[in-house]
C-alpha cells in the first residue's frame, strides 16, 4: 500500500499524458478521414481534390510533431485495414495506398510532423508573428506533400519529372494556397487563445 501510494504521483502524470497522446491522436485520424470525404475528381488530373491537406497540416501545428505523426500514422494503418477513412474515389484499403494517390498519403505523418516542428521553432523567433511562423511552417511541409505525392505518380504512371509535377502539383497550387492560409490562421488564433493561459502559469 505505501509502495503504491508513493508511486502514484510519478505514474499518474505519465498515465494522463499517454491517455492525452492517445486521445488527440485517434480524434486527428478521425478529422483527416473525414476530410477525405470531403472530395470531387478533376479531369486533368488521376489525383481528385480534397480537403485532406489543410486537416494534415492543422493537426501538425495544432498538436505538435510528436501527437501528430502518431495520428497520421494510425490514420496509415485504419488505411491499410480497408477502413472508411479514404476518399471513397478509388480502390478500397492497401491498393488505394499504391494508386495515384499513394504518395500523398504515405507522406502524411512526415508532413504533419514537419509542419510542427518548424511551427513550434518560428515560434521562438522574435520577429515573427504566431500567423507568419505558422505560415511558412504549413508552407514548407505542404511543398513537401506535394513534392512526394509527384514523385509517386512519377512511379506509377512512368512520367517525366516534368510530366508529374504538372499533374501533381501545378493544378493544386492555389487551392493549397488557400489550404495552407487556412491552416495557419487556425493555428495563430488556437496559440493566441493559449497565450494567457501559459502566461499565467
Amino acid at each position: 500500500m505505501n509502495t503504491t501510494t508513493a508511486l502514484s504521483p510519478a505514474v499518474l502524470p505519465r498515465r494522463h499524458a499517454l491517455l492525452r497522446h492517445t486521445g488527440l491522436a485517434l480524434s486527428g485520424s478521425l478529422l483527416v478521414a473525414i476530410s477525405a470525404h470531403i472530395s470531387f475528381p478533376l479531369f486533368f488530373t488521376p489525383v481528385p481534390f480534397t480537403l485532406q491537406p489543410l486537416a494534415v497540416l492543422a493537426i501538425g501545428l495544432l498538436l505538435g510533431p510528436a501527437i501528430a505523426f502518431s495520428s497520421l500514422s494510425l490514420y496509415l494503418l485504419e488505411a491499410m485495414a480497408a477502413l472508411p477513412v479514404l476518399a471513397p474515389m478509388g480502390a478500397p484499403g492497401p491498393l488505394h495506398i499504391f494508386g495515384p494517390t499513394g504518395g500523398y498519403i504515405i507522406a502524411f505523418p512526415f508532413v504533419a510532423a514537419l509542419a510542427g516542428w518548424l511551427y513550434s521553432r518560428g515560434r521562438r523567433m522574435p520577429l515573427l508573428s504566431n500567423f507568419a511562423a505558422a505560415l511558412i511552417a504549413a508552407a514548407v511541409a505542404d511543398l513537401l506533400l506535394l513534392t512526394s505525392g509527384s514523385a509517386g505518380l512519377m512511379t506509377l504512371l512512368h512520367l517525366s519529372p516534368a510530366h508529374a509535377f504538372e499533374f501533381g502539383m501545378v493544378p493544386f497550387l492555389p487551392g493549397e494556397g488557400l489550404k495552407v492560409a487556412a491552416a495557419a490562421a487556425l493555428a495563430a488564433g488556437f496559440t493566441r487563445l493559449r497565450q494567457p493561459n501559459t502566461s499565467a502559469e
